[in-house]
């Protein structure tokens, strides 16, 4: 890949502050309603001119994923191409850079995908943003979310999505005890379909103010995620041990965040939390946007 003619695009850890599920639809989708933040860690995609498409992977957990049209990026780059039937779009060259953990709730593919759209779409001059958005919900639920990469409030499937502004950056630690979970079924093992909404999210929250909010929120998928992998609670106590001000399960899990008074307080716990844990996926990070 030239140097010169790469294009670097950031595909951010997508933390569900607050997820609750509120009802089913007909097609079989939950009705959700969540807060979702972005941290400055995550995976990294380049993109460069090529002889012909090409992909490659590296990083911690590449090995993990597929390079074929099983992974989100092949299918946004063949999306995108078809989105643009009359358009010459030169073969481009793709490196994503994996330091996101597989099946952990932060939405690592789904952010590779939006990151693949944004950056093809800068590398291919193709100033029409709409078909982008229009793209997203079809490589899946969390795409349109990660499309956005600020502070939102999701509901629906994940597809309305509302900019949240005056959120304090949170210094926060993402832990992941080794543990894939599937999404399908955490649902599948929910007790309830039909929880109570959101709270009224303040405007301009302090850090108090906003962990006095998350006090009063939920992560609906957390208990059942639980049944299905009792390691997330290894996880939370971890966190709480080390001096979380607030700790949760994001998404479906495993992977839970932990918030901190500051980045320097979040860096000290991910030393005492990696601390014999090998295996586990331990990164202090803040939130962006």
């Amino acid at each position: 890949m030239n140097a010169i003619s790469v294009l670097a695009e950031a595909a951010p850890a997508k933390i569900n502050l607050a997820l609750h599920v509120v009802g089913r639809r007909p097609d079989g989708y939950h009705e959700l309603e969540t807060l979702a933040v972005f941290t400055e860690y995550g995976d990294r995609l380049s993109v460069g001119h090529g002889e012909r498409d090409e992909f490659s992977m590296h990083g911690p957990y590449a090995a993990c994923l597929p390079a074929d049209d099983g992974n989100l990026v092949i299918r946004a780059l063949e999306a995108l191409r078809m989105a643009f039937p009359g358009v010459r779009l030169p073969p481009v060259s793709i490196r994503l850079e994996k330091n996101l953990p597989i099946a952990s709730g932060i939405g690592g593919g789904s952010s590779d995908a939006a990151a693949a759209l944004r950056a093809l779409a800068r590398h291919w001059n193709l100033d029409d943003a709409s078909p982008l958005a229009a793209l997203a919900p079809r490589l899946g639920a969390d795409v349109p979310m990660c499309l956005a990469a600020r502070p939102l409030l999701a509901r629906g499937a994940g597809e309305r999505i509302e900019p949240v502004s005056g959120l304090p950056q949170l210094a926060m630690l993402l832990v992941n005890p080794g543990v894939e979970v599937s999404t399908p079924q955490v649902f599948s093992a929910l007790a309830s379909r039909e929880n109570a909404p959101l709270p009224p999210l303040p405007m301009n929250a302090s850090l108090d103010g906003l962990l006095g909010w998350l006090a009063a929120s939920r992560n609906d998928l957390e208990v059942a995620a639980l049944s299905i992998a009792p390691a997330i609670a290894e996880s939370l106590a971890a966190l709480r041990a080390s001096g979380a001000a607030f700790a949760r399960m994001s998404g479906s899990g495993a992977t839970c965040f932990g918030i901190y008074e500051s980045r320097q307080a979040a860096e000290l716990a991910a030393k005492a939390i990696s601390r014999g844990r090998r295996d586990w996926f331990v990164a202090a990070t803040s939130t962006t946007g």
